[in-house]
């Protein structure tokens, strides 16, 4: 039977309480279940509305302010664009399946060092640790720019599916709607004078 997920409740003082460990816990504690993959979800103990992704949300803030972040500000205000454009829903797909990509990458790296050192051989961990510690920034920014130009490519994407949009309904002919806006000036200017000829 697979373990339940761990249930996190926030108070209304905005402290964090762990079910599983009955107290009280701190943002950085949530991170640390993050990183050990460990499945949980935070609710609201008052009303039991999902927080969790509020609170994910926080980690990254803290995260992004804490001197190495991942996003350039270029790259935050094309995400906000996006919010309410026909794109959001396959903005947040395409960036979900690429760092899902990006980190069933890293785990192939994992795996490798483990089958070359062992499992719990010292040397492997050894290395593994400074792997980290030389490469890390380094794939930080490849992550970063990684994002960047998915993002680059997503917007190109949309122009070109507007452009395609327009293009299609171009050829036909709706009621007061015209490609050219000095077109839809002279319309209106014209609408009165037939109306006056239908009336005589």
């Amino acid at each position: 039977m697979p373990d339940q997920v761990r249930l996190i409740k926030k108070y209304p003082n905005r402290r964090l309480y762990d079910t599983r460990t009955s107290s009280y816990i701190t943002l950085t504690d949530v991170k640390d279940l993050v990183l050990a993959n460990d499945d949980f979800q935070v609710v609201d103990a008052k009303t039991g509305d999902d927080l969790t992704r509020g609170i994910l949300l926080q980690i990254i803030l803290e995260e992004e302010a804490g001197g190495a972040p991942m996003f350039t500000s270029d790259l935050l205000s094309h995400m906000i664009r996006f919010y309410g454009n026909a794109m959001q829903g396959m903005m947040g797909k395409y960036l979900e399946n690429n760092i899902k990509a990006f980190t069933d990458m890293q785990m192939k790296l994992q795996d490798q060092a483990r089958s070359i050192y062992g499992e719990n051989s010292p040397i492997s961990q050894d290395l593994w640790a400074q792997f980290l510690n030389f490469q890390g920034p380094a794939m930080q920014s490849m992550m970063g720019a990684y994002m960047e130009q998915s993002k680059k490519m997503l917007t190109q994407m949309q122009e070109q599916v507007e452009s395609q949009t327009r293009n299609l309904f171009s050829g036909f002919q709706f009621p007061n709607y015209s490609q050219n806006p000095q077109d839809v000036g002279q319309n209106a200017a014209a609408e009165p004078r037939k109306t006056s000829s239908n009336k005589k």
